[in-house]
């Protein structure tokens, strides 16, 4: 009998090692919780969308009283109307892009209380009027996330570029 108990002991401890060295981690080893993954697969669905210009999976994501900020905005654009008038042009973009894709880059997400905060860097590659794959932009995100109705809202979206080429002001 103790045997058998010694043996069992053994298996349950040889699945417990291999179950945690099974779980997903991210690329710097550290294991991904579960909020974690359903958080970087709400992000990726919509970035699978917007890649195609459909800003509406963005949309979808987000809460009535979303808050946004890009480069390209000199002030916070407040609300989800604000933000659908904002990105209703893309929906009509007919630009020279083909094979778009994008790379999320060591994704991040910190859990306080009801609020999550994702923060990633993306890379966006394409082809510009049938030349090669050439990266498009390299940016930074942080997307505040917020549970709200038994779901996860987007509640502030911040994009900034990587490594911009900041102008230097002339007085």
């Amino acid at each position: 009998m103790e045997q058998k108990v010694s043996c069992l002991t053994g298996w349950i401890s040889l699945s417990l090692i291999f179950v945690s060295s099974c779980s997903l981690r991210n690329q710097k080893g550290v294991p991904v919780t579960a909020l974690a993954q359903e958080i970087i697969a709400l992000e990726r669905s919509a970035l699978d969308r917007w890649i195609t210009f459909d800003p509406q999976g963005y949309l979808d994501l987000s809460a009535p009283e979303v808050t946004y900020f890009d480069p390209f905005r000199d002030k916070r654009v407040d609300g989800l109307e604000a933000l659908k008038a904002l990105v209703e042009p893309i929906k009509q973009f007919k630009g020279t892009i083909t094979e778009p894709r994008y790379e999320m880059i060591d994704p991040k997400v910190q859990q306080y209380g009801n609020v999550a905060l994702l923060t990633y860097n993306l890379t966006n590659y394409g082809k510009l009027s049938g030349g090669p794959e050439s990266v498009l932009a390299r940016w930074n995100s942080s997307e505040m996330y917020a549970g709200v109705g038994g779901t996860w809202k987007l509640v502030h979206s911040h994009w900034s570029y990587t490594k911009p080429d900041v102008k230097p002001r002339t007085p």
